[in-house]
Parts: C-alpha cells; structure tokens; sequence
C-alpha cells in the first residue's frame, strides 16, 4: 500500500495495489474508489484532504511481517 499526497490538488491517493483502475466511482462528494477489471478495490482518492484527514503523520497497527517477495 502507499499513500500520495498531491499539494497542487489537495488530494491524497491511496494505492492498495499496483493493478491498473478501470472504472471510478464516487462514494461520496469527493471520495472516489478506483476499481480494476475484476471489480476489485485498487485505490482511494480523497479531494481537498487536508480538510477531511489530519495529514500530519500516519500510524500503523498491528501489520503483518512483510515477505520475502516484497
């Protein structure tokens, strides 16, 4: 997963995958889910984020021990 965060847009993208996104829908104004062929979730893009989310640092919890393919 890795996040994005682009300052000329205010937007933050979150990529769960490296899979291309072939359609887009919107959740709500301005939250939008970009699906692959499948139909499977490959990323959040959140407008105007630093607005909705506190930007200023990010936690993790509880993540599995990475493998040796990573």
């Amino acid at each position: 997963m890795k996040l994005h965060y682009y300052a000329e847009t205010d937007s933050l993208y979150i990529e769960l995958n490296g899979a291309a996104g072939t359609r887009t829908i919107e959740v709500v104004e301005g939250i939008n889910v970009d699906l692959d062929a499948n139909g499977d979730v490959v990323g959040f893009d959140i407008d105007h984020a630093s607005g909705k989310l506190d930007l200023s640092r990010v936690e993790t919890f509880a993540l599995p021990p990475a493998t040796a393919a990573e």
